[in-house]
C-alpha cells in the first residue's frame, strides 16, 4: 500500500505541474518514450501485489477457515514477506531496477540518521525517515511476527504473542525510526552552524524539530511499561501513575506534531498572526498550488484526527480498536494513510519554498539558491 500510495503523490502532483523528481534530486526521464515516474512506481506496486493475492488466496484456500490448518500453514505468509524483501532490496528483476537501487542505497544511508547533501537527494532522504516513522508500528509487528515463526511452541499466524522477544525490543524498534529523525535535525543544525550564514539563521528551527521527534521517547517508553506491567511492574511507578504519564506525553508529542505539520511542515499561518491576511484564505498562506482551499483544511482536520487516535484508548466503547487484531490493523493503516496525505502537502510546501523562496530559518533548498537544477 505504501508503494502505491507513493505512485498516487507523484501522479497527482505531476499533474499539479510540481516537479517532485527534481526535488529529491532524481534523474529525469531523457525521452518521452520512457514512462513517467508515477507510471514506474506503479508496475514496481503491480510487482508487489501480484504475490501478495496468490499467497492470501491459496492460503484461504488450504486452511478453508481452520484454525489448526491456518496454524500448520504460517510459512506461507512468511514467505511472501520474504519474498518482498528479495524483490524489493535485491533488484535482479529489469523493472524499476535503477529506482530499487536507489531506495536500497537511501535506506541504508539513512539507517543510522544519515542524510545526503542537498544536491544528492537531502529532501529525498528526510521524506523517507519520515514515512518511516508512520511505519514504526508495522516494523514492531513484523518482528513480532517473525519471532513467533522461529519459536517452537507458537505459530506466526496463531494468535500474536507481543511478548515475544521480550519488553525491549519491540519499543526500540518503534522508537528507531525517530531516532532516525533526531539525527538527521541535529546534522541539519551542525551543518547551520558550520555554514555560519546569517541569511540562513541559527539553525532553531532544527534544533525544535529535533525535540518534536524527542518527545515520542517518553510515550514509547510509558507505553512499554503499560503494557508488560503485570509481568514486571514499574518500579515505585503505580499502574495509575504510569497510564497518567503515558497520556501526557503522547498529548505533548501530538500536540506538538500537528503544530509542527500545519506552520513549519506545509507552512500554513493557522497558528500565526497573520492568520487573518486579506492576501489569502483564513489560515493558509499566499502561495499555494493546490488552488482548492478545501484540500488544506481538510488536511489539517484528518491530521488533528488521526494525531490523536491514542485516546481511543481512554473510552471504554473505543478501546477494543487496541485489543482487536482487525482494531490494531486498521489503526495502523490509518497512520499510513495519514502520511500518504501528508506527503502531498509537504511535497507541495517544499515547491512553493524552491520558487518563492525559503521560510524563515529553513534551509532545505537554500543551497539551491531558489534555483532548481534542469535535473
Amino acid at each position: 500500500m505504501g508503494f502505491w500510495g507513493w505512485g498516487m503523490n507523484l501522479h497527482y502532483l505531476s499533474l499539479a505541474k510540481i516537479d517532485v523528481p527534481s526535488l529529491i534530486r532524481y534523474p529525469s526521464r531523457q525521452s518521452p518514450q520512457q514512462a513517467p515516474h508515477h507510471t514506474s512506481t506503479y508496475h514496481l506496486a503491480t510487482l508487489f501485489s501480484i504475490p501478495l493475492v496468490i499467497s492470501l488466496l491459496l492460503f484461504w484456500t488450504i486452511t478453508r477457515g481452520s484454525a489448526e490448518l491456518v496454524k500448520s500453514w504460517e510459512i506461507l505468509p512468511q514467505s511472501y514477506l520474504f519474498l518482498f524483501v528479495v524483490l524489493l532490496l535485491l533488484p535482479f528483476h529489469r523493472l524499476s531496477r535503477a529506482g530499487r537501487q536507489r531506495f536500497r542505497i537511501a535506506l541504508q544511508r539513512i539507517s543510522l540518521g544519515g542524510l545526503a547533501e542537498a544536491q544528492d537527494g537531502k529532501f529525498g532522504d528526510i521524506l523517507l525517515a519520515d514515512a518511516l516513522t508512520s511505519y514504526s508500528k508495522v516494523l514492531a509487528e513484523l518482528f513480532v511476527s517473525l519471532c513467533m515463526f522461529f519459536s517452537h511452541d507458537v505459530s506466526s499466524t496463531g494468535k500474536p504473542n507481543r511478548h515475544c522477544g521480550g519488553g525491549l525490543v519491540v519499543p526500540l524498534i518503534v522508537a528507531i525510526p525517530s531516532m532516525i529523525r533526531l539525527r538527521q535535525c541535529l546534522i541539519e543544525f551542525g551543518r547551520v552552524r558550520q555554514m555560519g550564514s546569517r541569511d540562513d539563521g541559527w539553525g532553531g528551527q532544527h534544533l525544535a524539530n529535533a525535540l518534536k521527534y524527542a518527545t515520542a521517547f517518553p510515550g514509547i517508553i510509558f507505553t512499554a511499561l503499560e503494557w508488560n506491567y503485570n509481568l514486571k511492574g514499574a518500579g515505585s511507578l503505580s499502574e495509575v501513575t504510569v497510564s497518567r504519564l503515558w497520556v501526557l506525553f503522547c498529548f505533548i508529542n501530538s500536540s506538538y506534531s500537528l503544530y509542527w505539520d500545519i506552520t513549519k511542515d506545509w507552512d500554513l499561518n493557522l497558528f500565526s498572526a497573520d492568520r487573518n491576511s486579506p492576501e489569502y484564505p483564513f489560515g493558509l498562506r499566499q502561495y499555494r498550488c493546490f488552488y482548492n482551499s478545501n484540500i488544506y483544511y481538510g488536511a489539517i482536520v484528518v491530521d488533528l484526527i488521526l494525531r490523536f487516535t491514542w485516546l481511543t484508548r481512554l473510552s471504554p466503547r473505543l478501546d477494543k480498536l487496541n485489543n482487536t487484531e482487525s482494531g490494531i490493523f486498521a489503526l495502523m493503516l490509518l497512520e499510513v494513510a495519514r502520511r500518504w496525505m501528508w506527503i502531498f502537502l509537504r511535497v507541495e510546501t517544499e515547491w512553493v519554498r524552491s520558487n518563492r523562496g525559503p521560510a524563515p530559518d529553513d534551509i532545505l533548498l537554500g543551497e539551491f539558491n531558489g534555483k532548481l537544477d534542469d535535473d
